[in-house]
């Protein structure tokens, strides 16, 4: 495992856990599974583990798993403030304090204030007293460094980054989002400000390994390296960046993201493998209808729209066809209250969350009249009449 110091000398793991998609069981976290997979990362190196107030069950897991293998003090907890929901400077308290004790622990060693989108949104919460909190909170120990996290435009990006004094960053950012959000740009703004960057969504939700198309995949086989691999590798070639999150949910992504990290140094891609990549990105784009992620961030729909399910099928009709419509039909057709496009009632609520920006109300349309074709209505019709729930 490599290493990379943050502003105060800490030596981070350059490869991070991101906690947002532990394995479930029944429909709830795994926490034996969890505390199985957080072993093997601890023991290959990995020091660095992301979790969030609003990631359902996943502090509270974390927390379980770290006190079961006695490792919290060889581990970085990095905690989110939901500064979306926060009213007053007490709910501020209030929400630290609840997850202080979903993790089980006296602090959170990066704590960041999660989505912000624009400037507004901190200054509401400097009005909110944010900022003799944190002194608070550091002064007291319970904090040890302050950050944001961020989805957005460049522009705005810049902006934020120069609001505070701040002791790091996170940010979306792969070989397909190199000139969206914070971009490149904002990635090296934050370098020469000597601010450490956290990557979320290095292989976009999966998309750089399931988007390929067959020939890239058979070229990804043949190069000895995987898919996620190569979205890694292109990431820690840059010195900017400092820790990379990666949403690990079973051993064999552990160990396999954990092997490509142990030659994870600034500069160790050659042309020929920048040339590589290059040709992933262009399969990648040839293929793709939506920039869905996959975050989740736009649920629950008030209608029961299951939107990052309906964008994965869209996006795999590219590649896989007849198998993309029957495996939207089995993820949102067969139940009793159907969770497909056409559930869409219009609101919008989703748009307003989504960190991509995406035009989602049209763009479930479009999806709605390619996926659900005379099969999917028939299916639907079926389970009505039948009561096949």
């Amino acid at each position: 495992m490599q290493y990379r110091c943050d502003t105060t000398g800490t030596e981070l793991s350059v490869l991070g856990y991101g906690c947002l998609r532990f394995p479930k069981k029944g429909g709830r976290i795994d926490v034996d599974a969890v505390t199985e997979q957080i072993a093997e990362a601890v023991r290959l190196g990995v020091n660095y583990f992301d979790t969030a107030y609003v990631y359902g069950g996943s502090e509270a897991a974390l927390g379980e798993a770290l006190r079961r293998l006695g490792c919290r003090d060889k581990v970085f907890i990095a905690d989110k403030l939901p500064q979306y929901l926060i009213k007053s400077k007490a709910g501020i308290e209030r929400c630290f304090q609840e997850q202080l004790s979903r993790l089980g622990t006296d602090h959170i060693d990066f704590y960041l204030m999660h989505m912000l989108t624009d400037l507004a949104a901190w200054n509401k919460l400097c009005d909110l007293g944010i900022r003799e909190w944190i002194e608070e909170k550091k002064a007291a120990g319970a904090i040890g460094r302050i950050g944001f996290s961020f989805h957005g435009d460049t522009a705005t990006f810049l902006q934020v980054l120069q609001a505070y004094n701040w002791d790091f960053c996170q940010i979306q950012y792969n070989y397909l989002d190199e000139n969206t959000q914070a971009g490149r740009k904002g990635l090296e703004a934050a370098a020469a400000k000597g601010i450490p960057v956290i990557i979320m969504e290095p292989l976009r939700g999966g998309r750089l390994i399931t988007g390929l198309s067959a020939e890239a995949r058979k070229r990804v086989t043949e190069s000895g390296r995987s898919a996620a691999g190569w979205g890694l590798r292109w990431l820690w070639d840059q010195p900017g960046v400092t820790v990379v999150l990666s949403g690990m949910n079973s051993l064999e992504m552990i160990r396999d993201n954990a092997a490509q990290a142990d030659s994870a140094q600034p500069g160790c891609m050659t042309p020929e493998e920048h040339a590589f990549v290059a040709e992933l990105r262009s399969d990648l784009q040839a293929s793709m209808r939506v920039g869905c992620t996959g975050c989740a961030y736009c649920q629950p729909c008030p209608a029961g729209v299951d939107i990052p399910g309906i964008f994965a099928s869209y996006n795999r009709l590219a590649t896989e066809g007849g198998n993309a419509k029957i495996q939207y039909l089995l993820t949102t057709g067969l139940r009793r209250k159907g969770t497909g496009a056409s559930q869409c009632v219009g609101c919008g609520t989703c748009e307003k969350h989504c960190p991509q920006h995406l035009p989602i109300r049209s763009l479930l349309k479009e999806a709605g009249r390619e996926l659900e074709g005379p099969l999917y209505k028939a299916a639907r019709l079926g389970v009505k009449v039948l009561k096949l729930w």
